[in-house]
């Protein structure tokens, strides 16, 4: 073993790969959160438990002598006290005239350019049963990126303020008989910006669309569809809207639980920095019909309305005390949904 070890070194050092590696600028970030989050569930007991969430990312970058930036990063995650685990990560090209181009785990044009909606700042969640299908977030449609390219347009595309992107992706094909797969993805989106009195506004836009399949049976409905976001920051006060509608095909593992989603969500939220303090609040109503059968929505319909809430404070640079709260209230084919309820939370963060 030691003697490879010396033929790899020397093999490096005599191709010059130690010289280009320490051309390349390295840059660290990451966060610890930590807290408590207390459960009341809906027909259920009490609970506490500890929420710890934290991440580490290097992102790496060198710029050639034509300008053009060349770039990646990677990211180690230890959430909830497990173990460590790395993220797919490909590379961007970053050009003179500010576009840029993301190749290999890239694919998801239409989610790139997701409005952020204020919510609550805390981790805390209400956990309802997994048969309720309706979507809280406006990027619920899933996009291959197993392999895939996207570009990204300079902010003057066609307009001053406004940026495009475009993608194609693909996944590992069919899967076995039992779950489905992906096969392959298209999407884009936009990020318009403006003025608007005393306001910037920005709105953002998406489409997706994607094949799959599962071997022996062919999926006639695939996944897709849109969504469009506003928001308006005036001062310190950031107000945002949202509204997504598509269908999606969500796999728990055997052929029984593909179900086929039809759905859509409303979201909506407001962000008001008073000094070392955040305030937000946000609200998103999720309809969906799902069906076993696949092209097929089924005829009763879940919900999920989620109502949350927080409050920040600086306590110094990088350190954020949360106080948080979430109330999930849900049915499942129709019927009340016994596991909701709703959820308290309090804790620090703490970023690099």
């Amino acid at each position: 073993m030691k003697k490879e070890l010396l033929i790899g070194t020397a093999l490096v050092s005599t191709l010059g790969a130690a010289s280009v590696a320490e051309a390349v600028t390295a840059t660290m970030s990451g966060n610890h959160q930590t807290g408590l989050e207390f459960d009341s569930p809906t027909g259920g007991s009490d609970t506490r438990a500890q929420i710890n969430d934290n991440n580490f990312t290097v992102s790496l970058s060198e710029t050639t002598d034509g300008g053009m930036t060349i770039s990646s990063s990677f990211m180690l995650l230890n959430e909830a006290g497990g173990g460590s685990s790395d993220e797919d990560a490909g590379f961007s090209l970053a050009f003179t005239d500010g576009s840029k181009l993301d190749v290999l785990n890239a694919g998801n044009a239409s989610g790139s350019h997701d409005i952020s909606i204020p919510g609550s700042a805390g981790a805390e969640g209400v956990t309802v049963t997994t048969g309720n299908t309706a979507p809280t977030g406006l990027d619920f449609m899933t996009g291959a990126t197993v392999f895939g390219v996207e570009y990204h347009t300079a902010a003057d595309f066609l307009a001053d303020g406004l940026k495009m992107s475009f993608s194609a992706s693909t996944d590992n094909g069919a899967a076995s008989s039992a779950t489905y797969g992906m096969d392959n993805h298209f999407a884009f989106g936009g990020t318009y910006v403006t003025d608007l009195g005393d306001s910037a506004v920005t709105v953002g836009f998406g489409y997706s669309d994607s094949d799959g399949a599962k071997t022996g049976t062919q999926m006639t409905a695939d996944e897709g569809g849109i969504h469009v976001g506003v928001s308006a920051v005036t001062g310190d006060l950031t107000v945002a809207v949202g509204f997504a509608d598509g269908d999606d095909i969500t796999s728990t593992g055997t052929a029984t639980n593909d179900v086929q989603v039809d759905a859509e969500v409303v979201k909506a939220g407001v962000k008001y920095v008073s000094g070392d303090l955040t305030f937000n609040v946000g609200v998103a109503s999720g309809t969906s019909q799902d069906s076993a059968t696949a092209g097929t929505a089924g005829t009763t319909e879940d919900s999920k309305d989620v109502v949350s809430a927080s409050v920040s404070y600086a306590v110094a640079s990088g350190v954020t005390a949360i106080l948080g709260y979430t109330d999930v209230d849900s049915s499942d084919e129709g019927e009340n949904d016994t596991t909701d309820g709703s959820a308290w939370y309090i804790g620090a963060n703490m970023a690099f």
